[in-house]
């Protein structure tokens, strides 16, 4: 029996569709805006995912279509920044940035459908991208490898979205693979599969949506970019990454004004801590020992980096009063999710605790979102 989104795009363009591809939305376990900072992520992809159905064109012109807008088709026909918004500027980006890297992408049919909820931090425009992306290089059989696929993709929503986001997304949902988290090296891309069996520990990573949307292109993630450059220029690096622990207490960072200074602090400890979790998780120690680098996380997003909100503050303190080993918020921030290390099988009472101060405080009632690890981006069928 054809798949539903097969059926779309037939009810849509009149034909089958001649690939399709399935790409996860992420959590990140721990470092957070450090990518672009050319630092280190820990993400692990979902099993929510968004997944393009593809077919080529004999012209130039994009009709896309997707089953959260009742398949309506928008036809692009020219595919420059700035012509395209909504959703669909995600899709034509992923054609546009290939086309800037050389390939001779012709028009195409696409339509999409998905389970990653936007707004909450997962990725969901990411999992869009790289679903187009994968697809149409399996479509037009261009060879490309992965990280430059991520690299692609990530372009295409800096340059033709406007969104100033780092690379991690893009790479999460590409390279992840299941039972694993994906150590992401942001300046080389080299990316180490980390092992994350949690269930064998009796472990669960919980995932909450604080059903507070977030929107980085409208949201202060730009301003945190430009912070943390003017700060890298003013220290003489070419990034923050550039920078170890020992020089927090350093004549250079302690002249900078204290704005600058906070987000310094926030992406040299970030970057400490990622490594520190990665040396957890692959060496002999209890796993749950990368609980309080979890909640030093959220301290340093809140305090230092001042991206969190009333929401995610108040489910992170829920959790850890309900036992949590730790917790944070994931994502750019400014609402979307939180997470957290919880003993298997705990998740709903660790949730009603979240919901009661919500509740408290007046906020939308949160939700479970399911986590991961699962694997990176696919061939559907």
């Amino acid at each position: 029996m054809p798949h539903l989104g097969a059926q779309g795009f037939d009810a849509c363009f009149g034909r089958p569709p001649e690939v399709s591809w399935v790409a996860p939305g992420r959590v990140n376990v721990i470092g957070e805006h450090t990518d672009y900072n050319d630092g280190f992520a820990l993400p692990v992809a979902l099993p929510l995912v968004v997944t393009a159905w593809l077919a080529a064109r004999n012209d130039d012109q994009l009709h896309v279509a997707s089953a959260q807008h009742g398949g309506d088709v928008a036809v692009i026909a020219d595919v420059r920044p700035g012509t395209v918004d909504g959703w669909a500027s995600y899709v034509a980006g992923a054609v546009w940035a290939l086309r800037e890297a050389g390939h001779h992408v012709p028009g195409l049919d696409v339509y999409v459908d998905g389970t990653v909820p936007p707004g909450a931090g997962l990725s969901s425009s990411a999992a869009l991208e790289c679903a187009v992306a994968a697809g149409i290089d399996d479509l037009l059989h261009l060879g490309i490898r992965r990280p430059d696929l991520a690299r692609i993709a990530h372009r295409g929503e800096n340059e033709f979205v406007g969104a100033p986001t780092g690379i991690m997304d893009q790479a999460a949902s590409l390279l992840c693979t299941d039972r694993h988290a994906l150590l992401l090296d942001a300046r080389s891309l080299h990316t180490t599969a980390v092992p994350f069996d949690l269930a064998g520990h009796a472990l669960a990573m919980m995932v909450v949506d604080t059903r507070t949307p977030h929107r980085l292109v409208d949201s202060e993630y730009a301003a945190r970019r430009r912070e943390c450059e003017a700060a890298a220029r003013a220290l003489g690096v070419p990034a923050l990454r550039d920078l170890d622990v020992d020089a927090l207490g350093g004549e250079a960072v302690t002249a900078l004004d204290p704005v600058q200074r906070r987000r310094v602090r926030h992406i040299v400890s970030e970057n400490a801590r990622v490594l520190d979790t990665v040396a957890i998780l692959t060496g002999d120690a209890d796993v749950r020992a990368i609980g309080p680098l979890l909640t030093d996380s959220h301290t340093s997003l809140r305090d230092d980096f001042e991206v969190s909100c009333d929401q995610l503050d108040t489910a992170v303190d829920a959790l850890l009063g309900a036992g949590a080993y730790g917790a944070r918020m994931t994502g750019g921030g400014f609402g979307g999710c939180a997470i957290a290390l919880v003993d298997a099988g705990r998740e709903e009472s660790m949730l009603d605790a979240v919901r009661r101060a919500f509740t408290d405080h007046g906020f939308t009632a949160p939700a479970l979102v399911p986590g991961g690890p699962a694997p990176g981006a696919h061939r559907l069928g």
